[in-house]
């Protein structure tokens, strides 16, 4: 049964959804999309995710092994989750990487009392990896992200034209809802991969003119491959029977990764690319709507806050959340006067604005995605 939205429609939260319609038609439009966003379709937030991750058969006993000890690292932390024992078995892999090209007698990496080498680790990386791809490459419902994309990409008033500049989607999840919404909807896009079922990697390709839309995978995706020696990504078909040697291993980066993946291509250059989203050129104004996002991300986090600071009055910063009000990350730009009035919250019990609030004591269900996407397709 759909949420009842007639609250929305009471003041002053109505004037607050007028203003972002204004808003939106004004600007170029760029839309944050985490893991929330994806629960409406079938797939599991992240807790679920971890849960099913590690129960994978995919995982070998050494790799069990790895993540039972690494979990240990964690006691005490109420939120830890598998992309959190990823992040540190990556970091772990690093420093015994770094210790053999160097030739040092100590190259092992001790977790828990017992030693592992750079191939234990590596193996145990990938086998997650999969195992993460797995649970997520399932049978999903498309209906509300395709609603969505019609919503973003109509006309959001007779006779007055959307921007003409594509419309970015920056991507936390590993899923390929976004980009199979927009073919379902037959807008011309870009992910950065040229080709089809089989394709391949070309930064270019954010710059070609008449596109309706650029897809960002800030974490990678489920459908991209690292083949060979070749760091940038591959998308090949699952049905390809592959020469031998030719190994495929997915291409994702957990959220906190501090490793070499954030200063290497492809990810050095959606980061290059993210910027520029975020820090529009003069007159160009661009507002940047947050959703399903927890703000977990700290170089997600550092990202929105140098470009809010830096993008001149440029960037509007739009967030939907379920929290009651402002908090974390969110509340710290409310705090501060220089950038508040460029930041607007759709809280679960109210809307803020710059210095001005408007509570109440009742869900306010625009927090929720498919609830978004019914108010940007108009409905009231």
């Amino acid at each position: 049964m759909p949420d009842d939205l007639t609250i929305l429609r009471e003041p002053p939260f109505d004037k607050a959804l007028a203003d972002l319609e204004d808003l939106m038609t004004q600007s170029g439009r760029a839309f944050l999309i985490g893991a929330g966003c994806s629960k409406c379709a079938g797939l599991p937030l992240i807790a679920e995710l971890t849960t099913k991750t590690l129960a994978s058969p995919t995982l070998s006993a050494i790799t069990r092994e790895i993540l039972s000890a690494l979990k240990k690292q964690f006691d005490g932390s109420s939120e830890a989750n598998i992309e959190d024992v990823l992040s540190e078995l990556v970091d772990l892999l690093a420093i015994a990487e770094r210790r053999t090209s160097r030739g040092a007698s100590k190259n092992k990496v001790e977790v828990d009392g017992k030693s592992y080498d750079v191939q234990q680790l590596k193996d145990a990386s990938e086998q997650i990896k999969k195992a993460i791809a797995e649970t997520i490459d399932q049978p999903v419902t498309i209906a509300t992200h395709w609603n969505f994309i019609r919503a973003v990409h109509r006309p959001i008033r007779p006779g007055k034209p959307t921007s003409d500049r594509p419309v970015d989607y920056l991507v936390l999840n590993y899923d390929t809802l976004i980009e199979d919404a927009l073919a379902l909807e037959k807008l011309p896009f870009t992910d950065g991969l040229r080709g089809g079922t089989t394709a391949w990697w070309d930064v270019q390709s954010f710059r070609c003119n008449g596109l309706a839309a650029r897809v960002m995978k800030l974490h990678g995706s489920i459908n991209w491959s690292e083949f060979g020696e070749d760091t940038l990504p591959r998308r090949i078909s699952t049905k390809l029977q592959l020469p031998a040697g030719s190994e495929r291993k997915v291409l994702i980066w957990p959220a906190s990764t501090k490793y070499r993946e954030t200063q290497r291509d492809p990810y050095a250059q959606l980061a290059g690319i993210t910027r520029e989203v975020l820090r529009p050129q003069s007159g160009a104004q661009t507002v940047l709507v947050i959703c399903g996002y927890r703000f977990g991300d700290s170089h997600i986090n550092l990202e929105l806050d140098r470009g809010l600071r830096e993008s001149d009055g440029q960037l509007t910063i739009v967030v939907f959340t379920s929290d009651v009000k402002p908090e974390g990350q969110v509340n710290t730009w409310m705090d501060d006067p220089t950038v508040r009035d460029q930041v607007r919250v759709y809280a679960k019990k109210g809307f803020f604005h710059g210095t001005a609030a408007a509570t109440s004591s009742n869900e306010l269900p625009w927090w929720k995605f498919e609830n978004l996407v019914r108010l940007l397709g108009g409905e009231r």
